[in-house]
Order: C-alpha cells, then structure tokens, then sequence
C-alpha cells in the first residue's frame, strides 16, 4: 500500500499544479454563470437604434392600433407606396392591403436595410391582435371581446410527492422541469469526467509504455500496484475537482443566493414548500420556485454532490482499470482507438438511455440502466433529481463497486502481461487469453 500511495501521489501532483487543472476548476463555475447569463447581457446591450417605419394603410383600421416601442416607432404615411420607398432616410416601409381583415396576408414590409426576426415578429403580433378584434366586431355580440379574454386561463400546477410525505419527509413542491436540468447536468457532467479522465489514464500508460519507463518501474512495484496507483491517482484529481466544484456552489447557494433573491420571494419559496400557498397564490411561476428551493438546500445540494462523488468514483475506477488495460496492451493512441471502442460504447449508450429517464424516471428501461454497472453512474444520476427511493442508489452503488473488484482483477491480468509487449496490437481473443493466464 506505502508502494501505491506513492504512485498516487505523483500522478496526482503531476496534474493539480497544472495551470489547466486550476483554471479549468476555480473558472468553470464562473464561465457557466457567464454563459447562463449570457443570452440575458446579449439583448440588454445588443439592442439597435430605434427604427422609424411609414405605414400606409389602406384598409384604416390598423395604423390607429399600432404601438411604438424601443425598437421601432410608426408613421403614417399619406402618399404612395413607390414614394414611400424612395424615402432612403427612414428605415422601411409597412404596407397593409385594404383587404387586411379577410386576408391577413395582405401585408408587406419594405427595408432599406437588413430586418430581424424580433422585429418581424412584433409588427406581425400587432397586426394579428388587430385583425383578430375586427373579426370579433363582426359577430356583433356585445362584450364578445372581454368574454373572450375572460375564458383564457394560465395553469400554474405545483407538484407534491405522496410517498415522500408518507416516509415522514417535509413536503415540498418538487418541478419535473427542474429535475430535468439538474439531471441532465449531472449526467453529462459523469459522461465527460468517464471520457476525459478515463482516456487521461490511458494516454499516460501509453506514454510510458513506449519510453520503457514501465520496465523500470515493475523491478520496484507489481504491475497491479502499478496499475491502481495510476487509477486511484488520476481519480483523486477528479474527485478534488468535484469536491472543489461542491463547496463553491453551496457556498453560493447558502450565502450568495439568498442575498441576491428578494426577501418576499424567499419567504414565498419557504411558504410554497410548507404547503401554506400555492405558486398561483405567490403569483411566481412554480418551476423558478422549485430551482430557487434546490439552490438554497444546502443539506440537499451536500447530498447530492455526496452522491455524485460516489458515482464518479465508482464509475471512474470501473472504466480507467479498461482503459488502463488497453493502454498497456498497445505502442500509440492510434492503435488505442479500435480497443477502446467496446469501452467507450457502454458510457455513449448510457448517455442515451439518461435521456430516456426524462420521460419516465421510473420506468423498467431507467431502472435496469441505473443498476447495470455499465450504465449505473450515468444513468442513476440522471434519476436521483427525481427522488428515486434509496434503496435502488444504494443496490447501485453496491453492484457498481462489486464489479470494480472484478474488473480491476481482470485489467490487471491483462496489464502485467500487456506492459512488456511491444511492436504487436494484441486481439480481442489474445486478451482473453491474457486474462485466462
């Protein structure tokens, strides 16, 4: 153990005091705030000047309707259309058919210059509303119009869990939209750590494999001790990582957050959850109740990553031992590539059968793909946002770190023998013999 402890500690050094390590973990919580808040920055500053149109219509009844805003402002126009575009000084010009109410498509929009899509849509949004009262003016029943507008209706549904509150859990409103994100960003946080750090594992066998430093190593070292020092060293990164990931977001969610989000939409969220009010009565919409309830768990958000940490190590220590394995037996990564294939497959496929859980997280596809080892890390933190029972995570966690033991034991028959082989790419059939040695 003292033999692999030292293995472990370089690998690890090796790779935390790499400046790409530290940006990558210190910045990324930061960059996928920036990228979140992105699309929000993109229309506050990316906003044009505001555009002049002349509308000519000749049907009378929309240009009176018409609102300008920030983007655009109207004008009515009163000469002919071939003059109206000659007018190079504004920026268009809204033409509408006299035919208007019966033929909505009687409409034309002339620019000198190139439009958009959001203005495009916000002229043909008045338009419609125009057109749409016209035609309810035509049936000629009084007050049709606000009866109209009273039968619209907006359902705003919360959600609780029966079984939970039936195991003596405090009831709280859960979000099916809310699980959906989070669980998305679990599983593909597992899939890219089982694929970059598993191949980080590989590459590094192949490395030196091919500088003959593993023929000096094993005078001092067994291959297998060789071979899970560079497996728990390279998982021990990934973990910090996790770990360092954990702390910062549920510093944020414990003192950030809540300093952030107005005190009366604090007190609406703890209210929703005790089941005093309903999203309607908060007048918020239930899905951003139920994000703000997760992010402001820290118990929930503690368990969570305690649970991701589980499933990343277990799911890492199960597929680095292959990779490892594949290293050991070939000269350079592009002989890597067909061997790696039936490693890879398995971790694509429980990408795919993840995003079949968000139709039915409970549904025998979900299930038997959560406790499968192959498919098990992915696929169950793809579930767990939906409140899956315990038991199942924990039958998981116990058939996954069972096949570890197997899978490590039969990596490591192929490892001994595959480091002191060189110039040949082995065969599926020669590494089973490997393994029978």
């Amino acid at each position: 153990m003292n033999k692999i402890g030292i293995i472990i500690a370089r690998e690890f050094n090796e790779r935390v005091r790499k400046k790409s390590f530290i940006i990558t973990t210190i910045l990324m919580p930061l960059l996928m705030l920036g990228l979140m808040a992105a699309p929000t920055l993109m229309m506050v500053f990316a906003k044009g000047e505001q555009k002049t149109l002349l509308v000519i219509d000749e049907s009378g009844v929309v240009a009176p309707e018409l609102e300008g805003n920030d983007e655009v402002v109207f004008e009515l126009f009163s000469g002919t259309l071939d003059e109206a575009r000659q007018n190079e000084e504004v920026f268009g010009t809204l033409w509408i058919g006299k035919d208007v109410v019966e033929k909505p498509s009687s409409v034309r929009l002339y620019t000198n210059s190139s439009s958009s899509m959001s203005l495009e849509e916000s002229i043909a949004a008045q338009i419609e509303d125009v057109v749409e009262a016209k035609r309810l003016e035509m049936y000629d029943i009084e007050g049709l119009k606000d009866i109209m507008d009273n039968l619209q209706a907006s359902v705003s549904m919360t959600t609780y869990r029966n079984d939970l509150a039936a195991e003596g859990e405090a009831e709280e409103a859960t979000s099916s939209v809310v699980a959906y994100l989070l669980g998305l960003v679990l599983g593909m946080m597992l899939y890219m750590f089982l694929i970059i750090y598993g191949s980080m594992v590989m590459t590094s066998v192949i490395e030196e494999k091919g500088s003959r430093v593993l023929d000096v190593l094993v005078s001092s070292v067994s291959p297998f001790q060789l071979m899970m020092g560079k497996i728990l060293g390279v998982a021990s990164v990934a973990v910090t990582q996790i770990a360092i990931w954990g702390v910062l977001i549920c510093g944020l969610g414990a003192t950030v957050l809540p300093a952030l989000v107005p005190a009366d939409v604090m007190q609406a969220v703890e209210a929703v959850e005790a089941g005093q009010m309903t999203a309607l009565d908060a007048e918020l919409d239930a899905d951003m109740l139920s994000a703000l309830s997760v992010a402001t768990d820290v118990g929930g958000l503690v368990m969570m990553f305690v649970w991701l940490l589980l499933f990343l190590l277990g799911g890492f220590l199960f597929y680095s031992a292959m990779f490892a394995a594949v290293g050991s037996a070939v000269d350079s990564i592009q002989d890597a590539n067909q061997l790696q294939t039936p490693i890879t497959m398995p971790i694509i496929l429980a990408l795919i059968l993840a995003m079949s859980v968000f139709n039915d997280p409970n549904s025998s596809l979900a299930f038997w793909g959560s406790i499968i080892p192959f498919t098990s890390p992915i696929v169950m933190m793809a579930r767990i946002p939906f409140g899956i029972p315990t038991w199942e995570i924990v039958l998981s966690l116990v058939l996954l770190y069972a096949s570890v033991v197997a899978m490590a034991w039969a990596a490591g028959k192929i490892y001994r023998v595959g480091i002191f082989m060189h110039g040949k790419k082995p065969s599926f059939k020669e590494l089973l013999s490997w393994i029978k040695q």
